[in-house]
This record gives C-alpha cells, structure tokens and sequence, in this order.
C-alpha cells in the first residue's frame, strides 16, 4: 500500500504563479503516481484583501498601479503569459478581471466538504486567466460552480448567506500566524514548506524526502520484540 502524504497548498485564484505551480505540481504527482498517495487540499490566501467587493477592474490598470505603470505591466503580463504557455496554459491577460476574492475562497471551502475543490479551483483558474470572468461575481462562481458538479441553488443560497466567512477568515489568519507571505506554498504533512512555483523535478525530490523521513520516523517509534517480548 502506497504512503499517504498531506499537502495543503496556499494559494489565490487571482495569481498567475500559483496557476502555473499548480501545473508544474501535477506533472510531479503524475511522477510519484505509483509511490504516493498525495492528499491534497487548497487553502485560501488574498494577494489584494482591500480589493473592493463587488468590483471588477481589468488586471492590467491593477498591474500599472502596482508595478509601476502601465508599460512595466504589460511587460509582466507578457513574460508570466509566456511562461505558463510552455506550461500549456493559454493565459489571456487583456480579459482578466482583478476582483475580490473572498468570495472564491469561500465556494472552495465549501467545495471542500463535497469532494468537488479540486475541480472548481481548476475551473475557477481558467474562468479568470482564460476567459475573464469576473470570480467575485455570485452569479459568475455559481456557475462555474455548477460546471463542475456542484447544486446551483445551493450554491447561490451558500454565497449569499454568511456561511463559511469566519472559516476563511480564520484560514487567512492561519496563514499569517505560519508567515506564508508568498503563493503559492506547498506545506508538506503539515511541516514542511516549499514556496513558490518550483519545478517539477524540485517537487518529486522534496515529496521523496518527505516520505522516507515519515518512514524512518514511523520504524522509529515501532515497538522492539526481544524473546517475544514488546517493549511498548
């Protein structure tokens, strides 16, 4: 039986990098397929919290600000579409939306509970860098959403109640008090950090590292017979 290995990844749906480590990490887990079962779960993080909800602003006016106007933020735009296309993700920067994403990050939690997160962060992913689509929008989240198997009313019920907001909430907290600044970050069985969007090769080595140090620990703590005796 393989080894299971948690892996929480701290991410936003706004965050080119983390798309693109998203990938580059599957790529891995496709490597350790036979050697590992990777337990993984997204947890939330905003890059831009004071964003204002209910408003969508095209990414690059988000960029110019930031980055320092708006030729710096076409030249970013430019090099992160680059390098997600030779990671196979057509990224369309002109459509993105920058908006809250609170609401997001709750519809992930919730996904969570319905076994259907994985899914919706990847629909969520492309519904914002691919088709720009505004993810702050209810409506918007409910359908895609529903593109991947969750109730329709259910959700929309959901994002308009209070439901999950202290949960998120706390999350983001956890992230702070973990001083996870940067996304993504990959947390290994809780202990063990890889930050950014590494490659793949970087992924199986750590993830590798990781198991046969939970082994070693395991044999360990295992009980010692002598004569037929446990020590215990």
């Amino acid at each position: 039986m393989r080894p299971s290995l948690s892996v929480e990844i701290w991410s936003d749906v706004v965050c080119p990098w983390c798309y693109i480590g998203k990938r580059r990490f599957e790529k891995a887990a496709a490597v350790l397929a036979d050697e590992v079962d990777l337990q993984v779960v997204f947890r939330p993080y905003q890059l831009d919290p004071t964003a204002s909800p209910g408003v969508a602003t095209p990414v690059a006016e988000a960029y110019a600000k930031k980055f320092g106007g708006p030729e710096r933020a076409a030249l970013l735009m430019a090099q992160v579409t680059e390098v997600a296309a030779a990671e196979g993700l057509e990224f369309h920067m002109d459509r993105a939306l920058r908006a809250n994403t609170l609401l997001a990050h709750r519809l992930l939690w919730l996904a969570e509970a319905t076994a259907h997160q994985y899914a919706l962060k990847e629909r969520l992913l492309s519904a914002y860098f691919s088709e720009g689509a505004d993810i702050g929008d209810p409506d918007v989240l409910t359908a895609l959403a529903a593109d991947v198997g969750m109730p329709a009313e259910q959700v929309r019920a959901f994002l308009a109640s209070d439901d999950g907001v202290a949960q998120v909430r706390s999350l983001l907290e956890v992230a702070a008090e973990n001083e996870i600044s940067a996304v993504p970050t990959f947390v290994l069985d809780g202990r063990w950090a890889i930050p950014g969007a590494q490659d793949p090769d970087t992924f199986v080595t750590v993830i590798r590292r990781m198991v046969a140090r939970q082994a070693q620990e395991a044999a360990a703590a295992a009980p010692t017979c002598a004569d037929e005796v446990c020590d215990v």
